[in-house]
């Protein structure tokens, strides 16, 4: 077998993998950051009963080998022409691995809200604490996790000898590397509680006091460190050659916005996915003390802030009204869309809460999503334009807040990338909403774009990333605020903010209850 170096090169190339919530999608691409090709494989999200849902970490090894191999046939690539390979994966799920680098427990999805007891016992003893030195409140991401394994699953939380993330331990496999080189890159820690984000280091006054080793939480990196090579072993799998350099890798939502060129302190940007993610640029560390919606995620660039916040499960949202209200065979988003389009803004009086799996920002791991408002007169159309309204309306309370937090910043523009950048229909109402113009991107591949530009600064192969970036992601579509709907939907925001005092504590009331 060829290693990495033996044979000379005209064409050079980088492979992204992007390891998102539906599936893995591994894309080759040039000096120039442009997509030669890609290739996508499906994932399967597990769980029996109400609040699981998890993935299986052989599968999510395995789409990446198979996504890979399937790339390089597909293009026909020299296997000797890749210089550099950048993961990055879903942010606040996580997983253990034995000392080996094997799986010791399941990749305990994001969506998964087993642990909620653990946020509510990390709010009432160290919340304060959490929120200034991770910079975000408590949620159901890292640490609520790993005590939920520690007290629920004793056995397998034993034989953990480290916490990783998706990419965490997809690279580690790549490359051969076993526990105790196990890495954790820095744009991740604001979802992990036990963090002291602005050192960039670990909480371990915290860790000790939750009764959690220092050894079980690996060593922080930056995105761009090197960890290894690939093995023969996986260049066999999958179609490549040993000796490949591989980068740390980075949370799916700071490639996102690597690719998309946040560069620039007061840009925004919408992650229009399987959640919805609205996430800007500061150049200050300020934790939302007061209102506990925004996270400081760090940039994969020193120097730089990427406050943000979501719905978990936004994009899902969508795709779950589809499937119940138009039958076998579905309507498709186009249809949909188009019968929604002819709804006047506001759907009428109807609200809708997005947050199915509970709200992540602020904490409140027990919210339902519902309807408000629904009568006779209401149809599927007047349903599907509420869904993206409430999107929107979400957005403009964490537009708000960042507003608040940082005010030399103009925050006038929205980029948005992901699927859900395909609406036109979604999109206005944001500009109409925001109040703001909205622009999209001709490429959707923002997040493997952001891997690879990594991955080819780190082997030295960009050494203008920047620029080679924003030509890689020209502007497509612009929309601007309508006038005619101003009024409108800044009363709507007053309601839905409304909505969401009402539905507040719901669960806990109805279970005390007894209901």
């Amino acid at each position: 077998m060829l290693t990495h170096g033996e044979e000379c090169r005209v064409d050079r190339y980088l492979i992204s993998i992007d390891i998102g919530t539906q599936g893995t999608k591994a894309a080759l691409l040039d000096e120039q950051l442009q997509v030669i090709g890609t290739s996508f494989e499906a994932s399967r999200l597990l769980g029996e009963k109400a609040g699981e849902i998890w993935q299986e970490p052989d599968e999510i090894y395995g789409s990446c080998v198979r996504t890979v191999r399937n790339l390089m046939d597909k293009t026909g690539a020299s296997p000797s022409c890749v210089e550099a390979i950048g993961v990055d994966s879903q942010m606040a799920g996580i997983m253990g691995i034995d000392k080996e680098g094997e799986a010791s427990t399941c990749y305990d999805s994001w969506l998964d809200t087993r642990c909620s007891s653990y946020i509510k016992l990390l709010e009432s003893e160290a919340g304060d604490e959490i929120l200034t030195c991770s910079g975000g409140p408590v949620t159901g991401s890292h640490a609520a996790k790993i005590l939920w394994w520690k007290h629920q699953r004793p056995q397998q939380y034993e034989k953990t000898a480290a916490f990783v993330l998706p990419h965490g331990y997809v690279t580690g496999k790549m490359v051969g590397n076993k526990a105790d080189k196990a890495v954790f890159d820095h744009t991740c820690l604001h979802f992990n509680n036990f963090s002291d984000n602005e050192k960039k280091q670990w909480n371990e006054g915290l860790m000790t006091h939750f009764g959690i080793e220092s050894e079980k939480l690996p060593r922080i990196v930056s995105p761009f460190e090197i960890i290894g090579t690939t093995t023969e072993r996986f260049a066999k799998e999958a179609g490549l050659i040993s000796g490949i350099p591989v980068t740390a890798g980075l949370g799916d939502s700071a490639a996102s916005t690597f690719g998309s060129g946040m560069f620039e302190t007061g840009m925004l940007l919408d992650c229009a996915g399987t959640a919805s993610i609205l996430c800007s640029v500061v150049d200050a560390y300020v934790p939302d003390r007061k209102n506990k919606t925004l996270v400081m995620m760090r940039s994969p660039m020193e120097g730089l802030w990427l406050p943000l916040s979501y719905i978990a499960g936004g994009g899902l949202c969508i795709r779950w009204l589809r499937d119940q209200l138009t039958g076998e065979p579905a309507m498709s988003y186009e249809e949909l869309e188009e019968m929604a389009r002819r709804i006047p803004a506001g759907c009428n009086g109807l609200l809708f809460n997005p947050h199915f799996s509970g709200r992540v920002l602020p904490p409140e791991p027990g919210m339902k999503g519902a309807f408000l408002g629904l009568d006779f007169n209401h149809t599927k159309a007047d349903m599907y334009r509420a869904v993206l309204e409430s999107i929107a309306c979400e957005y403009a309370i964490y537009l708000e807040i960042l507003r608040d937090l940082f005010h030399k910043e103009n925050f006038e523009k929205l980029n948005v990338v992901g699927g859900g950048s395909k609406s036109r229909l979604l999109n206005q109402i944001k500009a109409d909403v925001l109040e703001i113009q909205v622009q999209t991107c001709e490429t959707g591949e923002t997040a493997l774009i952001g891997s690879a530009a990594v991955a080819g600064a780190a082997v030295g192969l960009l050494k203008d990333y920047k620029g080679k970036i924003k030509s890689a992601i020209a502007g497509k579509d612009c929309y601007i605020p309508e006038p005619h709907n101003r009024e409108i939907y800044r009363k709507k925001i007053i309601r839905h903010r409304q909505m969401l005092k009402m539905l507040s504590g719901w669960k806990e009331e109805m279970e005390i209850c007894g209901l």
